[in-house]
């Protein structure tokens, strides 16, 4: 395709190429690392300001020039909601004429230049949109957005169809002399397009071809309609349930609504009803699951593949499912005791509190190790938040990445219309020798009708344009924070922490990811190496070499003790084997989905063997968990890339940054060999320049299972 989503967990992926503006690559170069002190540099400043207006000088921060009124995002047209049809025609004109380029021009590197053009020119418009339409809070310009994404889809779908564009590619890729004479990361890139041109079905004769689009369009309605479904709430009649236990639940009429698992619920009684009756299985979403599972398959035969995992996985780390399953079924094992453990642990937990009703069921996990933890690690969130403001958490990236990269971040305060939102703060990626690198939107607070997930979305990717200059990358971070109060700036739990710099651990890869081409650039690379980056940042929020630079209390600037990070990280190795199980079972089970069909048994009961065979806890009888598995549809064949890329991170976490998080040589390797090249390069050869050497299924798994050993974050500390 030409504007894929190569990572839809991840949000959007491409979009704007509008001229920067006046002033923008006038910032310097960066500054010298900063002390810590109660004192922030501005970028902490910035965060910890309540904000009282749009054109708030927030401690120094640097300011755009020539200040006025301009348009999302910098983008001039959309000013006004209508600004959308207008950039939408603009961007299907310029498609127009690459296309006629694309066909006219003699085969060689030119062919891949355009084809990157083309789908810039769409995606450009189509990403921005899709971010607009879910996160703005007009209706008028979700509505415009909306109808965009449509017309370029459209548009797209006609591309990916088009025998004479392919033909053009083809005949590039046909000749294998001037193929070897093109660069790695061109060669890649019109592998790529090739790639997704097949996987669409245009090789095929006519009829095929017209089969594949069907499918295509089959498989997007069945994904859209089973994603409703996954959060549609399920109703029971109030005679039904105890009486006790009707508070819990919101109430419609003469039926209690069932809208989640109410994991956390102290009640035993709570939690159960909520597992039997939201998993209580619908024919509907049952139909509609086992529809996409089949059209995905027959879509996957059709363009040559034996399954519909055969095709996801080209191009990952894994490569084969018969990879992933060996990855999964020898971690599987390496946990078995340690799950079995973990849970008797909670049976006893729950023996303690509950006598009369001590078995352990699949609904009392989440309950029982949050217990665990609370009674043996003194981890009220409320004792921490106040050392994790959200200006000091910042002001802690802002010196991780100015020590190990030599990348500041200042604050910018935008010009009227640039942000959807007067909270939004905007920032300045800016390396102390090379200058400005892109800009970060941080979308961060909590607010009416705004998706509740945290996750980054790539507004403008890099790429370098034919005049010589680089088209300068534009990301968005979103979160759900919580708004600063009269008497305090927001304060963030761990966890929220943790979830900040995992997001900027994506937005840092969409900076640095400073690709040729586009299509390509920052986190547009394999499902299994994308989340690489993001957790790697997990392991420096949990370290507290790092946490010792910015986490102080807002009001006395005490630090943050070591022996309460000591604490905090300890608590995250109680039963994490058998959560780390329960992310092989989700596993395991989308790779049978996705594998031979026809499937040998109902997906339900697919789903009964697997959870006995590799999580260990019963099967309830009457519920269908699998038709609440969201990631089915972004993740589909997939899901595995989370425990993957955690493998892959711990690795480079002990070999290169355990020792001094603040190395500024690893940094730099690290940006060298992994985050420079987003997807131009196959995954497997970045891991291998980082670490050096060729990790097996087996160092995959060992790292995975290290990280359960109590005190492996803290050893380094305790022993100091």
């Amino acid at each position: 395709m030409l504007c894929t989503r190569r990572l839809s967990g991840l949000g959007a992926g491409i979009a704007a190429v509008w001229p920067c503006r006046a002033g923008h690559c006038s910032l310097g170069a960066g500054s010298p690392t900063r002390r810590v002190s109660t004192s922030w540099s501005p970028v902490g400043a910035a965060f910890n300001v309540r904000p009282q207006g749009r054109r708030l000088d927030l401690f120094g921060e640097r300011r755009v020039r020539g200040a006025g009124s301009e348009g999302l995002f910098g983008v001039p047209e959309l000013s006004a909601p209508e600004g959308f049809r207008i950039a939408q025609e603009e961007a299907l004109r310029k498609a127009d004429s690459l296309v006629e380029q694309a066909c006219s021009t003699p085969p060689g590197p030119q062919t891949v230049v355009i084809f990157d053009e083309l789908s810039d020119a769409l995606c450009r418009v189509a990403d921005l949109a899709d971010f607009v339409k879910i996160a703005h809070p007009e209706p008028a310009f979700r509505e415009a957005a909306e109808e965009a994404c449509r017309s370029i889809g459209t548009v797209v779908e006609k591309l990916n169809t088009n025998v004479d564009l392919y033909q053009s590619l083809q005949k590039l890729l046909a000749d294998k002399t001037l193929m070897e004479s093109l660069d790695a990361e061109t060669r890649r890139v019109a592998e790529l397009f090739m790639f997704d041109f097949e996987i669409s079905g245009i090789h095929l004769d006519e009829e095929k071809r017209r089969r594949a689009v069907d499918l295509n369009v089959k498989i997007l309605d069945l994904s859209s309609s089973f994603l409703m479904g996954t959060n549609f709430p399920n109703k029971i009649e109030k005679h039904l349930l105890p009486e006790h236990i009707h508070h819990n639940f919101s109430s419609d009429g003469h039926h209690v609504v069932i809208d989640g698992l109410h994991a956390e619920a102290p009640d035993d009684l709570v939690r159960e009803a909520a597992y039997k009756i939201f998993l209580y299985p619908s024919a509907g979403q049952l139909k509609c699951l086992e529809q996409l599972l089949v059209s995905r398959d027959l879509l996957a035969k059709l363009v040559g593949y034996s399954t519909f995992s055969h095709r996801a996985l080209q191009g990952t780390i894994a490569q084969t499912p018969e990879t992933v399953m060996q990855f999964l079924e020898k971690l599987s094992n390496k946990l078995s005791e340690r799950t079995v453990r973990d849970f008797e642990m909670m049976q006893r937990m729950k023996m303690k509190l509950n006598p009369q009703n001590s078995e352990l069921m699949p609904w009392d996990p989440p309950y029982y190790s949050g217990v665990i933890r609370a009674e043996r690690y003194n981890i009220e969130p409320s004792l921490y938040c106040p050392f994790f403001s959200l200006g000091a958490c910042m002001e802690g990236l802002n010196i991780l990445f100015n020590k190990l990269l030599g990348i500041s971040l200042y604050a910018e305060q935008p010009v009227k219309g640039e942000v959807w939102y007067e909270d939004v703060r905007k920032l300045a990626v800016v390396h102390e020798s090379e200058g400005l690198l892109g800009y970060i939107y941080c979308d961060f607070f909590q607010r009416a009708d705004k998706p509740h997930q945290d996750c980054h979305f790539t507004i403008r990717g890099g790429r370098l344009k034919e005049d010589g200059d680089y088209q300068l990358p534009v990301v968005v971070l979103m979160l759900n924070l919580p708004r600063s109060s009269r008497n305090s700036p927001t304060l963030l739990t761990p966890g929220m922490m943790e979830n900040l710099f995992h997001e900027m651990g994506h937005a840092m890869h969409s900076m640095l990811g400073r690709t040729r081409y586009q299509h390509v650039t920052g986190t547009r690379c394999p499902t299994d190496f994308a989340e690489v980056p993001s957790i790697l940042m997990e392991y420096f929020s949990n370290d507290y070499r790092v946490v010792n630079q910015f986490a102080r209390h807002y009001q006395t600037g005490q630090p943050l003790p070591k022996h309460m990070v000591s604490r905090l990280c300890e608590s995250k190795k109680v039963c994490a084997a058998a959560e780390m199980q329960l992310q092989v079972f989700y596993a395991t089970l989308d790779q049978i989905y996705h594998g031979r069909h026809p499937l040998r048994k109902s997906t339900t009961d697919i789903l009964k063997d697997t959870q006995e065979r590799f999580y260990g806890l019963p099967y309830v009888p009457n519920t269908a968990w699998q038709l609440r598995f969201s990631h089915l549809v972004g993740y589909g064949a997939k899901y595995y890339s989370y425990l993957m890329s955690r493998a892959v991170a711990s690795m480079v976490w002990k070999e290169c940054f355990l020792k001094d998080p603040f190395n500024r040589a690893a940094g730099e390797r690290y940006r060298r060999e992994m985050l420079a090249h987003g997807g131009g390069k196959e995954p497997m050869l970045m891991v291998q320049g980082m670490l050096q050497k060729s990790p097996s299924i087996d160092d995959f798994v060992g790292a995975l299972v290290s990280d359960l050993d109590l005190d492996f974050e803290t050893f380094l500390m305790d022993s100091e």
